[in-house]
């Protein structure tokens, strides 16, 4: 195994963030960022995840980085104009430029990753739902791109023209680069890291064994991120949503499509319906999060896990 190149992705990463790290934070105290600049935590500069993008961009193999590169640059986008709705619609520009990248990372990594292209877009929603905290992305990045790792050198892994080690091990090494900073919660990724990111793990898993492989990772990633955040979920169920004793299932589904652009759809396809789930088991498999309308005219009202012996109860 060439151990060089992890050096040379390593260094720039932590070198990067750092130097990026002081001069945003001197640009953003002075009002020259905008949204690229956070007052949390006594002012925190927002996007560094632009160091790790652009280093995937170089590092990554031809094609791989090329889905980096697409993501990234619409999330940077994201990053800057801030959330913003279109008009008089309920989407903001974000969500939408959110499935334009989704999109043509399908579409283009078809060609590439075959149908894979198509759970390797979505992974963008746990990734992105786990950059609530700081910290908490890398902590994901790390474990699972170090499993991916493991799983290529007990003998699994497609055959490239690069050894298969080598995807997740630069995804490893680049996010231990950056971590440091984000682990003290003096950065943030923004869109444009955690999107990256997303990509770039879920092309750990298409290595590690190509369409099943990736499917299982994606899983076993949105598992990770709901058992990671499981309190801040909690607490967020109890006061937002007014569901009482979360059931696994719900933490899970929050993870897999909670956020704006999951709701974007709920508008769409339930519109002011809300669908009380009853049964148990549904419950469990995490139905009641995946149905619940936050349009719907009766939205704050507590919901009970008490099981019925009906599956679906529409009101």
């Amino acid at each position: 195994m060439n151990y060089d190149y992890i050096l040379t992705a390593l260094i720039p990463s932590l070198v990067l963030t750092v130097l990026l790290t002081i001069i945003l934070r001197f640009l953003g105290k002075r009002g020259f960022l905008g949204n690229l600049y956070e007052s949390v935590r006594g002012g925190t500069p927002r996007a560094l995840g632009i160091v790790p993008y652009l280093l995937l961009g170089v590092f990554l193999p031809p094609g791989y980085n090329d889905l980096v590169l697409i993501i990234g640059f619409f999330a940077l986008i994201d990053d800057i104009i801030g959330r913003r709705k279109i008009g008089n619609f309920q989407m903001e520009w974000g969500q939408l430029l959110r499935g334009i990248g989704m999109i043509s990372v399908m579409i283009i990594g078809f060609p590439i990753v075959g149908y894979s292209s198509i759970l390797i877009a979505p992974l963008i929603q746990p990734i992105n739902i786990s950059d609530m905290h700081p910290g908490t992305t890398c902590s994901v990045v790390i474990i699972m791109s170090t499993l991916s790792i493991f799983a290529v050198l007990l003998g699994m892994g497609l055959f490239l023209e690069v050894p298969a080690y080598y995807i997740p091990l630069i995804v490893l090494t680049i996010c231990l680069g950056y971590a440091p900073l984000d682990y003290a919660g003096k950065i943030m990724m923004g869109e444009v890291g955690n999107h990256s990111f997303a990509i770039a793990l879920g092309l750990c898993f298409y290595v590690t064994g190509g369409f099943w492989w990736t499917l299982l990772l994606f899983i076993v990633t949105t598992a990770l991120i709901a058992f990671i955040r499981k309190n801040n979920l909690k607490e967020f169920f109890a006061t937002n949503l007014k569901i009482m004793n979360p059931a696994p299932g719900d933490y899970f589904m929050d993870v897999l499509t909670g956020g704006g652009l999951g709701d974007v759809f709920r508008k769409i396809f339930l519109r002011k319906k809300q669908i009380n789930v009853k049964n148990y088991t549904l419950i469990f498999l995490g139905f009641r999060r995946l149905l619940f309308n936050p349009f719907a005219p009766k939205y704050g009202e507590p919901i009970s896990k008490k099981p019925k012996s009906n599956l679906l109860n529409k009101k």
